[in-house]
Protein backbone atom coordinates (compact mmCIF):
# COMPACT_ATOMS: atom_id res chain seq x y z
CA UNK A 1 0.00 0.00 0.00
CA UNK A 2 2.78 2.43 0.97
CA UNK A 3 3.61 2.44 -2.92
CA UNK A 4 0.66 3.60 -4.38
CA UNK A 5 -0.07 7.10 -1.84
CA UNK A 6 2.77 8.88 -3.59
CA UNK A 7 1.74 7.91 -7.31
CA UNK A 8 -1.57 8.81 -6.00
CA UNK A 9 -0.52 11.93 -4.85
CA UNK A 10 1.27 12.73 -8.09
CA UNK A 11 -2.10 11.89 -10.08
CA UNK A 12 -3.78 14.14 -7.49
CA UNK A 13 -1.47 17.02 -8.38
CA UNK A 14 -1.98 16.74 -11.94
CA UNK A 15 -5.78 16.70 -11.72
CA UNK A 16 -5.09 20.11 -9.49
CA UNK A 17 -3.66 21.64 -12.58
CA UNK A 18 -6.61 20.94 -14.04
CA UNK A 19 -8.64 22.74 -11.38
CA UNK A 20 -7.46 25.70 -13.85
CA UNK A 21 -10.38 24.51 -16.23
CA UNK A 22 -13.03 24.33 -13.37
CA UNK A 23 -12.36 28.20 -13.77
CA UNK A 24 -11.83 29.07 -16.93
CA UNK A 25 -15.17 28.60 -18.78
CA UNK A 26 -16.25 31.17 -15.81
CA UNK A 27 -15.30 34.73 -15.84
CA UNK A 28 -15.89 37.38 -12.71
CA UNK A 29 -17.76 43.01 -14.01
CA UNK A 30 -18.57 45.03 -16.30
CA UNK A 31 -21.92 46.09 -17.93
CA UNK A 32 -21.94 46.40 -21.53
CA UNK A 33 -25.25 46.54 -21.92
CA UNK A 34 -25.89 44.24 -24.90
CA UNK A 35 -29.12 42.01 -24.02
CA UNK A 36 -28.42 39.69 -26.66
CA UNK A 37 -24.97 38.90 -25.32
CA UNK A 38 -26.15 38.90 -21.66
CA UNK A 39 -28.79 36.60 -22.44
CA UNK A 40 -26.60 34.18 -24.38
CA UNK A 41 -24.07 34.62 -21.23
CA UNK A 42 -26.93 33.61 -18.61
CA UNK A 43 -28.04 30.37 -20.62
CA UNK A 44 -23.84 29.55 -20.74
CA UNK A 45 -23.07 29.98 -17.15
CA UNK A 46 -26.43 28.65 -16.12
CA UNK A 47 -26.37 25.29 -17.96
CA UNK A 48 -22.69 24.73 -18.90
CA UNK A 49 -21.04 26.52 -16.29
CA UNK A 50 -22.43 26.09 -12.60
CA UNK A 51 -23.78 22.47 -12.65
CA UNK A 52 -20.64 20.86 -14.67
CA UNK A 53 -18.46 23.42 -12.36
CA UNK A 54 -19.94 20.94 -9.49
CA UNK A 55 -19.08 17.89 -10.88
CA UNK A 56 -15.56 19.00 -11.90
CA UNK A 57 -15.04 19.96 -8.43
CA UNK A 58 -16.12 17.26 -6.79
CA UNK A 59 -14.14 14.71 -8.78
CA UNK A 60 -11.15 16.58 -8.11
CA UNK A 61 -11.72 16.28 -4.10
CA UNK A 62 -12.50 12.52 -4.18
CA UNK A 63 -9.06 12.71 -5.73
CA UNK A 64 -7.35 14.94 -3.22
CA UNK A 65 -8.88 13.06 -0.59
CA UNK A 66 -8.08 9.90 -0.76
CA UNK A 67 -4.47 10.64 -2.21
CA UNK A 68 -4.41 11.89 1.37
CA UNK A 69 -5.07 9.01 2.84
CA UNK A 70 -3.55 5.44 2.59
CA UNK A 71 -5.96 4.16 0.09
CA UNK A 72 -5.79 0.78 -0.56
CA UNK A 73 -5.11 0.06 -4.62
CA UNK A 74 -8.73 -1.34 -4.79
CA UNK A 75 -9.83 2.33 -3.30
CA UNK A 76 -7.68 4.10 -5.73
CA UNK A 77 -8.66 2.50 -8.81
CA UNK A 78 -12.46 3.07 -7.69
CA UNK A 79 -12.39 6.60 -6.80
CA UNK A 80 -9.97 7.21 -9.87
CA UNK A 81 -12.26 5.58 -12.34
CA UNK A 82 -15.05 7.18 -10.88
CA UNK A 83 -13.71 10.73 -10.79
CA UNK A 84 -12.80 10.23 -14.62
CA UNK A 85 -16.47 9.37 -15.16
CA UNK A 86 -17.30 11.90 -13.44
CA UNK A 87 -15.02 14.69 -15.17
CA UNK A 88 -15.83 12.96 -18.55
CA UNK A 89 -19.42 13.60 -18.20
CA UNK A 90 -19.40 17.16 -16.99
CA UNK A 91 -17.08 18.22 -20.34
CA UNK A 92 -19.81 16.38 -22.93
CA UNK A 93 -22.44 18.43 -20.61
CA UNK A 94 -20.86 21.49 -20.95
CA UNK A 95 -20.25 20.63 -24.43
CA UNK A 96 -23.72 20.18 -25.47
CA UNK A 97 -24.95 22.85 -23.57
CA UNK A 98 -22.57 25.49 -25.20
CA UNK A 99 -24.09 23.82 -28.83
CA UNK A 100 -27.86 24.26 -27.00
CA UNK A 101 -26.79 27.89 -26.14
CA UNK A 102 -25.32 28.24 -29.93
CA UNK A 103 -23.12 31.17 -30.96
CA UNK A 104 -22.55 34.13 -29.29
CA UNK A 105 -23.26 37.15 -30.77
CA UNK A 106 -20.02 38.71 -31.46
CA UNK A 107 -17.43 38.63 -33.90
CA UNK A 108 -16.32 35.14 -35.36
CA UNK A 109 -18.52 33.68 -32.60
CA UNK A 110 -19.50 30.23 -34.39
CA UNK A 111 -15.64 29.34 -35.29
CA UNK A 112 -14.99 30.18 -30.99
CA UNK A 113 -18.05 28.11 -30.26
CA UNK A 114 -17.25 25.56 -32.62
CA UNK A 115 -13.88 25.59 -31.27
CA UNK A 116 -15.09 25.49 -27.51
CA UNK A 117 -16.89 22.41 -28.41
CA UNK A 118 -14.76 20.67 -30.07
CA UNK A 119 -11.61 21.08 -27.20
CA UNK A 120 -14.86 19.99 -24.62
CA UNK A 121 -15.65 17.00 -26.48
CA UNK A 122 -11.97 16.25 -26.94
CA UNK A 123 -11.21 16.34 -22.89
CA UNK A 124 -14.25 14.56 -22.52
CA UNK A 125 -12.82 11.38 -24.78
CA UNK A 126 -9.37 11.81 -23.12
CA UNK A 127 -10.97 11.50 -19.48
CA UNK A 128 -13.22 8.55 -20.39
CA UNK A 129 -10.00 6.82 -22.16
CA UNK A 130 -8.38 7.66 -18.55
CA UNK A 131 -11.30 5.88 -16.80
CA UNK A 132 -10.57 3.29 -19.08
CA UNK A 133 -6.99 2.56 -18.22
CA UNK A 134 -8.07 2.67 -14.40
CA UNK A 135 -10.80 -0.19 -14.75
CA UNK A 136 -7.76 -2.28 -16.29
CA UNK A 137 -5.07 -1.54 -13.48
CA UNK A 138 -3.81 -4.84 -11.31
CA UNK A 139 -4.59 -4.27 -7.80
CA UNK A 140 -2.60 -7.38 -6.83
CA UNK A 141 0.18 -6.79 -8.71
CA UNK A 142 1.41 -3.11 -6.15
CA UNK A 143 4.41 -2.56 -8.41
CA UNK A 144 2.68 -3.33 -11.53
CA UNK A 145 -0.47 -1.24 -10.06
CA UNK A 146 1.98 1.76 -9.03
CA UNK A 147 4.05 2.00 -12.35
CA UNK A 148 0.35 1.81 -14.42
CA UNK A 149 -1.11 4.66 -11.96
CA UNK A 150 2.47 7.06 -12.69
CA UNK A 151 1.75 6.59 -16.42
CA UNK A 152 -2.06 7.78 -15.86
CA UNK A 153 -0.85 10.37 -13.47
CA UNK A 154 1.98 11.73 -16.21
CA UNK A 155 -1.05 11.78 -18.86
CA UNK A 156 -3.34 13.79 -16.75
CA UNK A 157 -0.32 15.81 -16.39
CA UNK A 158 -0.35 16.73 -19.96
CA UNK A 159 -3.84 17.01 -20.48
CA UNK A 160 -4.33 19.57 -17.71
CA UNK A 161 -1.60 21.70 -19.62
CA UNK A 162 -3.14 21.54 -22.87
CA UNK A 163 -6.83 21.84 -22.18
CA UNK A 164 -8.33 25.17 -22.08
CA UNK A 165 -7.00 28.05 -25.37
CA UNK A 166 -10.14 27.29 -27.15
CA UNK A 167 -12.13 28.00 -24.11
CA UNK A 168 -10.23 31.14 -23.46
CA UNK A 169 -10.84 32.45 -26.96
CA UNK A 170 -14.77 31.86 -26.39
CA UNK A 171 -14.28 33.93 -23.41
CA UNK A 172 -12.33 37.30 -24.59
CA UNK A 173 -14.04 40.47 -24.72
CA UNK A 174 -17.19 40.90 -24.27
CA UNK A 175 -18.32 37.67 -23.98
CA UNK A 176 -16.26 37.61 -21.05
CA UNK A 177 -17.45 40.46 -19.61
CA UNK A 178 -20.92 39.33 -19.89
CA UNK A 179 -20.68 35.99 -18.27
CA UNK A 180 -18.59 37.56 -15.07
CA UNK A 181 -21.96 39.74 -14.73
CA UNK A 182 -23.98 36.34 -14.22
CA UNK A 183 -24.35 35.02 -11.24
CA UNK A 184 -23.97 31.44 -11.49
CA UNK A 185 -20.15 32.29 -13.13
CA UNK A 186 -19.45 34.67 -9.91
CA UNK A 187 -20.31 31.43 -7.63
CA UNK A 188 -17.84 29.41 -10.28
CA UNK A 189 -15.01 31.60 -9.80
CA UNK A 190 -15.35 31.05 -5.70
CA UNK A 191 -12.90 28.34 -4.62
CA UNK A 192 -14.21 25.80 -2.29
CA UNK A 193 -12.73 24.96 1.08
CA UNK A 194 -10.92 21.42 1.02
Amino acid sequence: MEGTNPVNKKLAAALSGGAVLVLALSGCSDDDGDKKLDNWAKKVCDTAVGPQSKKLKDANAAIKRQAAQDSSPEEVKKTDSQAFQDISDAYKERSTALKEAGAPPVDDGEKKLNDAVKELDGLSKSYADLKTQTDKLDTKNQSAFADDLAKIAEELGKLSKSENTAQKKLEAGDVGKAMRDQESCKSDSTPTAS
